[in-house]
């Protein structure tokens, strides 16, 4: 990888601004703290991209946070974030991708209604399988879907703000008025914007996605704040632009009351050519989709390879070089998620556990400077930056466990049953020769019909990685 500014707008952008707006404004009660919340959250992230770019040019590995906290903290803690983010964050996330894409296909459709849940589930559903078969049989196939459908969260996006931009100039901008814009029907608790800024993070996930190929970047130290400096402000710029958008022709009831935002915009401005909306958002959930199988199972695969997942994730299919296994828990995990969650729940869900590893990799950070304050760093930012998004990440977690105490505390305990699973699984080295000969004997006889696998040593199905 030669740049860096052109990988991260597009990893940013993605299905999340079509979904959170809903959810920032519900929280933050006013159209002008809305947009308030969406920059700061842009700054927020240019921050955390910053401390990553120093721990990416330091411990020069691929893999992002799970290679620093394991190489600060030890092999339990990485295992924790590795065991969040095949439990928690990769399956969440592609769940509520799979529900935005129904919804913007279904909108339509029902166009004075909901969508019924059991339509929009099983659309995503289908969605889900089909792509994991696309991943399953062939990369180039899985990889050639990604750009093609890359164009339409661009199309989507540029039309939304060329029409948003047209209607303010005609003058029709009375809810971004300050008076108009800062009213509020009522005064929401530091909890509710804690939350409000939970929803705008999920739209900026992805700003740490250049670490984890780290160790294909040429001359990161130039590249990676590069990348940094002009893709952040972009990204923040693109999404601020697309809610004065919404703002200029929809009223925040109407926002509220939509189930897909970029829908009602279409309708309402759009007139005939208002399906090109739902299709543009179609197109670019369905890559997003994509996306997310194809980065989630190779997260499986390498945790597998360094003896933390099970050895059967570390296995591909012989004739495709897929690694078939990975992906297959990936969707099994989704599709339990998709039947028990609502989008905007599940954002919270997987907004606090994403801040939580994002806060644990930064203070690693810190860290890190004290153990080892000789060691060379090719970039070193200012104390005050790490210090800044800790703040903010304390009071942020902290308001937001307290004002959805369910939602994050779910998350919490699933992260926390990866310690007796790491001892049994990981740290236990001694287990009983039974177990090592059923293995062998269940891997040998799957590896001779379809795979190969290429951990070192074969190990286990559950309490042996």
């Amino acid at each position: 990888i030669h740049g860096g500014a052109g990988v991260y707008p597009r990893n940013i952008i993605g299905s999340g601004i079509f979904i959170s707006p809903k959810g920032v404004l519900e929280h933050s009660g006013s159209v002008g703290l809305a947009l308030v919340v969406w920059l700061l959250g842009g700054c927020i992230a240019a921050l955390g991209s910053l401390c990553y770019a120093e721990l990416g040019v330091t411990i020069p590995k691929s893999g992002g946070d799970y290679s620093y906290v394991t190489e600060i903290f030890g092999g339990l803690m990485g295992f924790l974030l590795l065991w969040s983010a095949v439990l928690i964050m990769y399956p969440t996330t592609l769940a509520v991708i799979a529900l935005t894409f129904s919804n913007y296909v279904l909108q339509p459709v029902f166009s004075n209604c909901v969508p019924p849940y059991m339509a929009t589930r099983m659309l995503s559903a289908t969605c889900l399988l089909l792509l994991t078969w696309v991943n399953c049989s062939s990369v180039r196939m899985a990889t050639r879907i990604q750009d093609i459908f890359t164009v339409g969260k661009l199309m989507a996006l540029g039309l939304i703000i060329v029409v948003g931009l047209v209607q303010i100039f005609n003058g029709h901008y009375e809810a971004l008025t300050p008076q108009v814009a800062f009213s509020l029907d009522r005064v929401p608790s530091v909890g509710q914007i804690a939350l409000a800024f939970l929803q705008a993070s999920f739209a900026f996930s992805g700003w740490n996605f250049l670490n984890y190929v780290t160790e294909e970047v040429v001359e990161p130290r130039r590249n990676l704040p590069r990348a940094i400096y002009i893709s952040i402000p972009l990204v923040t710029f693109v999404y601020t632009l697309t809610n004065i958008a919404y703002f200029s022709s929809m009223s925040p009831e109407e926002l509220l009351s939509s189930n897909a935002v970029a829908v009602t915009f279409g309708e309402k401005l759009l007139g005939m050519f208002s399906v090109i909306m739902p299709i543009s958002v179609a197109l670019s959930t369905f890559g997003g989709i994509n996306g997310y199988l194809f980065t989630s199972s190779r997260l499986c695969f390498s945790g597998a390879r360094e003896g933390h997942l099970p050895s059967l994730l570390a296995m591909i299919h012989y004739k495709n070089c897929t690694p078939i296994p990975a992906l297959l828990v990936c969707c099994a995990a989704t599709i339990v998620i998709l039947c028990i969650g609502e989008t905007h729940n599940l954002i919270n869900y997987v907004s606090f556990i994403n801040y939580l590893s994002y806060g644990v990799t930064i203070a690693g950070l810190l860290y890190y400077r004290w153990k080892k304050p000789n060691l060379y760093r090719p970039i070193k930012v200012n104390l005050l930056v790490p210090v800044c998004y800790l703040m903010f990440w304390a009071l942020l977690l902290g308001f937001s466990l307290y004002s959805e105490p369910v939602v994050c505390g779910v998350g919490l305990v699933i992260m926390l049953t990866g310690v007796p699973v790491y001892f049994l699984g990981v740290h236990w080295k001694e287990k009983p020769k039974c177990i090592y000969n059923f293995i062998g004997e269940f891997l040998k006889n799957g590896r001779s019909k379809h795979f190969i696998c290429i951990m070192p040593s074969l190990t286990f199905l559950i309490f042996d990685f």
